[in-house]
């Protein structure tokens, strides 16, 4: 295992999700554009991980462990200034995820973003709008009969049971806020 790849990705994400909950904790997010300080880290990160898979590889499990695996799919998840690395990140997970160097549904939710990203329908139904009522209501399903079957494959609990999660979460929001 490298040590001094995973401490690295592992201070990355870090860095990224105290920014977020920073911005969140301020006020300036959610909002309606990429927050400047957001997309700044973001692109910057970004960069990183490209100098690290063109010197290691996919960050797998077996490279730096499971929680700095999550990081490199963080990165990657977060990469929205970049969709062309992000789609072929996908491909390294796919790849990733047969040898179990990483988990499916990082694949999951990493295809899912590109596709949406695309305009295009996801596959996985990881991705979630809100309806006019604030409500999480999923982006377009490709194939929407068969969704739970390949969420499954991933370790993906069904579309309802996430739905059913988002609406209880959102509950809780709500009546924090009241």
């Amino acid at each position: 295992m490298n040590q001094k790849l995973a401490d690295e990705l592992v201070a990355l994400m870090r860095e990224d999700q105290q920014l977020l909950q920073r911005l969140f904790d301020s006020g300036e997010l959610p909002s309606e554009s990429y927050h400047p300080q957001m997309k700044a880290l973001h692109e910057a990160h970004t960069s990183r991980l490209k100098e690290m898979i063109a010197a290691y590889g996919w960050p797998g499990i077996s490279l730096v462990g499971e929680e700095a695996a999550q990081a490199a799919w963080l990165i990657a998840q977060h990469a929205v200034s970049d969709t062309e690395f992000m789609a072929t990140c996908v491909s390294l997970l796919q790849e990733a995820v047969t040898r179990n160097e990483v988990f499916g549904w990082q694949l999951a939710f990493l295809q899912d973003r590109v596709q949406t990203l695309a305009g295009k329908p996801q596959y996985y139904g990881t991705q979630f709008d809100i309806d006019e009522q604030g409500w999480p209501t999923p982006f377009p399903i490709e194939d929407a009969a068969r969704v739970n079957e390949r969420r499954a494959r991933l370790g993906l609990n069904s579309l309802e049971e996430r739905l059913e999660q988002m609406r209880v979460q959102e509950q809780k929001r709500r009546a924090k806020h009241q």
